[in-house]
């Protein structure tokens, strides 16, 4: 999916699509000014199957065992379901390898008739972490209405402050980049469209060994998912795992639906759920030391080795 804006003015508009988008339908919208390519997702194939009751849960996991793919937790009550027990769960790979014990963890508890019940959709569930992933939303979602229509960052200004989750479910704030260079980019791991999002985080993942090549120091490379309803921080986790990535220097980084909405506004990029598609536009940005925006890229046809040797500039 491309989209070209000649024009500061022009960037602008992306703030102005979404309303535009919602009314007229997003694959007719623009005509040929605006070329815009679905991303599926598995909604579809979900609403097929058989649908089975899901339970929220929130606990502390007691003890993990790698081998059974399971933890013990101490749940709290779940309503409906049953008095708060010690019980093991099994998890997927991602959200296991995430797990410690005196973990506080929320999921959506999945029962079995023929063993252990399943943990999905899990987050971390610390207080502390909580609180600071409300006070980044709250404040992100203030400076972007106070922007206005202004709310789109142009290159020259600074990179907007927030506070979401890592593939590892730790919080991670804007600060913490401070001082380092930041490569980054939106992308959501279901997206099944080759040029798309898996072109995306290719190019990423060759800037980075690149970077390394040439010895280009202090530098973070970042993807933002534009699907935080299914991209937790355990699928982020494989999402990595499955595609080898060296996440020493790369955060795929999740949390608060609001946060990442206002965080496209203030990156120029469109998205838009319309059944089980995900239309959405390409940006890939080069944020200075001092967190200016200092580069950016709409669509995917830029070049790993140009953002590379901007970096060593």
């Amino acid at each position: 999916m491309t989209l070209r804006f000649h024009s500061s003015a022009g960037r602008r508009m992306a703030i102005g699509a979404r309303t535009l988008l919602a009314v007229v339908g997003l694959s007719f919208a623009l005509g040929a000014a605006l070329v815009v390519s679905g991303c599926s997702g598995s909604k579809k194939e979900e609403a097929a199957a058989p649908k089975v009751k899901r339970y929220p849960v929130h606990g502390v996991i007691v003890s993990v065992n790698t081998a059974q793919h399971s933890i013990m937790m101490e749940n709290a009550t779940i309503p409906g379901y049953m008095p708060a027990m010690t019980m093991e769960y099994l998890m997927a790979p991602g959200d296991l390898a995430n797990a410690k014990a005196g973990q506080h963890i929320r999921a959506m508890l999945v029962p079995s008739d023929t063993g252990a019940p399943r943990l999905e959709d899990v987050w971390p569930d610390d207080r502390v972490d909580k609180d600071i992933l409300k006070q980044g939303e709250s404040r992100l979602r203030e400076n972007t209405f106070d922007r206005g229509k202004e709310a789109y960052r142009e290159v020259g200004e600074k990179m907007p402050t927030f506070a979401l989750c890592n593939q590892d479910g730790k919080v991670v704030t804007a600060d913490y980049f401070r001082g380092k260079m930041v490569m980054l980019d939106f992308i959501y791991t279901r997206c099944p469209v080759a040029n798309m999002c898996p072109l995306e985080t290719a190019k990423m993942v060759q800037a980075q060994k690149l970077a390394k090549k040439k010895g280009v120091k202090n530098v973070e490379f970042v993807s933002i998912t534009l699907d935080p309803e299914n991209d937790t921080p355990g699928v982020l986790k494989e999402y990595a795992k499955d595609r080898n990535i060296d996440t020493s220097n790369f955060s795929f980084l999740t949390g608060p639906q609001q946060a990442v909405r206002d965080l496209l506004t203030q990156f120029g990029v469109i998205e838009q759920f319309r059944g089980d598609i995900i239309r959405h536009t390409l940006a890939t940005l080069l944020i200075s030391k001092d967190g200016t925006i200092a580069f950016r890229a709409d669509g995917s046809e830029w070049s790993p080795e140009d953002f590379v040797e901007r970096m060593k500039s």
